[in-house]
């Protein structure tokens, strides 16, 4: 099961992953995209040795940068490795997806090849996931994903920190590392290859039609997306010429595309982004709409290019496809933010959506009355953007009296309905806090697989119980949070009698039957409190009608 700190530490983790990985893309030539892949590993993936290895174009692997010891970039860098030595090293050994892991007890073979190597001496391993000093790791960097490419070279890394062979998530961290650098590493060339072709342009005038047919090659073989578009004047932005790889990723025609421009296909979300985006120099990521409707994610990077010296000029956009990365970063960020076992949001998480319906004023103040005695409206007319047909005019605050309203944000103030008697039918943020009886000695008696599974099976079960747009959370062990908006308090206690009657029936776990029950806390979101405030209200709730039933109704039967 894991443990509670173990999603920070993984947001740790994911936040110097994607440091170094933006480090990438701001190297300036080949050779600094290279050192910055090696230094990432060192930096963001918690190795204390790399080296990367490039193909070069007689197919042999060149050892391109080192990073982590002096002594092993004097004796490696420079050094090239046969592509024979390399092929017999990758069809060696563990796959764990794209990596290639070649363990100490069968590495011994590769000792008298070719390829340049370093290692260091040390003890042997303790325990069976201990890292030997002789246990070689390598990643794979391909042109394109899943390893469907051509290799581009290989990262190889040694000696982790922590001393271990990576887990799963660090294996997959390595591997999404490796297709992000390849990325990089294309890009650069290609970079490279443009500023080349632009240099041709501004200082050959009379090679200015052989350089035209380089840079019309450039453009239309580019692997990724490439548009030109007008610059200035009244059809400012509008694309003139698009290459074969943007018109796939978009499916349009290139004849279609020649009616839009990039703030045309850009999600409106994102519009603000493309508009914040300089012309010249200007990069930005955000999601282009497809032919079918659907959205893809994209990187743009902009560049300014001359027709001739004194000519028209034009804005050259490069278009890079960045789907997978989003995909992996939005599981990535869902990992950390998601309970391993359950799949629910976990502590941190639900805090932070108790957190982001709160406010620090409470919700009784004369200013909030105010606000909430005036409807909302969408008309631009309504100062502030209360109701533009009110009948009369305020008269409740001193100061403001048949004068327009103060600029209040409009931020729903949430309040505690009442309870009891006086229940005046109005309704809030319900928090109900549930804690399993009978949970543990469960643990006790048949271990904590048959746990994991009574866990899994509640979680499914208070989902199942709920409407859609309210949030069942794990707060930890046996504890869940549920978060119902909407709610009187009749409606709230209705709620917590149905979710402990769905978690009363028998749970059956490797042919025998257990049960647990539930007790429940009903606490009320406010604003003027905390998350943790609100979370320790219902806490205490649920702990006062955990007491007010006997031992044996709250005993769960196994």
């Amino acid at each position: 099961m894991e443990t509670e700190s173990e999603p920070y530490v993984r947001l740790a983790t994911l936040r110097q992953l994607h440091q170094v990985v933006a480090e990438l893309n701001t190297a300036r030539s080949l050779a600094d995209t290279l050192q910055t892949v090696a230094d990432g590993v060192i930096t963001g993936l918690g190795y204390e040795l790399s080296a990367v290895n490039l193909v070069r174009p007689d197919g042999d692997l060149v050892v391109a940068a080192v990073a982590g010891s002096a002594g092993a970039e004097a004796l490696m860098a420079g050094r090239v490795g046969s592509r024979a030595s390399w092929e017999r090293r990758l069809s060696m050994g563990e796959r764990w997806g794209d990596l290639c892991f070649i363990s100490h007890t069968e590495g011994w073979v590769l000792d008298d090849d070719d390829v340049p190597q370093w290692h260091t001496a040390g003890p042997a391993p303790r325990f069976p996931d201990e890292w030997h000093p002789m246990d070689r790791l390598f990643a794979p960097m391909y042109t394109a994903a899943n390893g469907g490419g051509e290799l581009l070279g290989v990262i190889s890394v040694d000696r982790p920190r922590n001393g271990r062979r990576p887990g799963p998530w660090g294996q997959e961290a390595l591997q999404m590392y490796a297709f992000q650098s390849a990325i990089a590493i294309s890009n650069a060339r290609l970079r490279a290859n443009m500023q080349r072709a632009l240099v041709r342009l501004e200082r050959e005038q009379q090679a200015l039609r052989a350089s035209e047919e380089s840079f019309r090659q450039a453009f239309e073989y580019a692997p990724s997306g490439m548009a030109v578009a007008e610059m200035g004047g009244d059809q400012h932005g509008r694309l003139l010429r698009t290459n074969d790889a943007l018109c796939r990723l978009l499916g349009r025609p290139a004849s279609g595309m020649r009616r839009y421009s990039f703030s045309d296909l850009v999600h409106p979300e994102d519009i603000g982004t493309l508009l914040r985006t300089s012309a010249e120099g200007g990069r930005a990521e955000l999601r282009l709409a497809r032919r079918d409707g659907s959205y893809v994610w994209v990187s743009l990077r902009n560049s300014v290019v001359a027709d001739t010296a004194d000519g028209p000029r034009f804005l050259l956009t490069h278009v890079e496809d960045i789907e997978e990365r989003k995909r992996h970063e939005l599981q990535l960020a869902h990992r950390a933010s998601h309970d391993s076992l359950t799949g629910l949001p976990n502590s941190a998480e639900l805090r932070a959506r108790l957190g982001a319906r709160l406010c620090s004023r409470p919700a009784g103040s004369m200013a909030d009355a105010y606000a909430s005695s005036a409807t909302l409206s969408t008309d631009p007319r309504a100062p502030h953007g209360f109701r533009a047909d009110a009948k009369e005019p305020f008269d409740g605050l001193d100061g403001f009296e048949g004068g327009p309203p103060p600029p209040f944000d409009h931020h729903v103030h949430l309040v505690a309905p009442a309870d009891g008697p006086a229940d005046d039918g109005s309704k809030g943020l319900a928090v109900l806090f549930c804690d399993l009886d009978g949970f543990k000695s469960i643990n006790d008696r048949f271990g904590h697989n048959t746990g994991d599974a009574v866990l899994i099976e509640v979680a499914r079960r208070l989902t199942s119980g709920v409407r859609d747009g309210d949030t069942v959370a794990r707060l930890g062990g046996d504890e869940f949070v549920v978060l119902a908006d909407g709610l009187g308090t009749a409606d709230a206690q209705d709620l917590a009698v149905r979710l402990r009657n769905a978690i009363i029936p028998p749970i059956r776990v490797e042919g025998r039957a257990v049960r647990v029950g539930a007790s429940f806390g009903i606490g009320w979101a406010s604003c003027g409190m905390s998350a943790e405030e609100v979370l320790e209200s219902a806490d205490q709730r649920m702990y006062v009608e955990k007491r007010s039933r006997s031992k044996a109704n709250r005993r769960a039967a196994g």
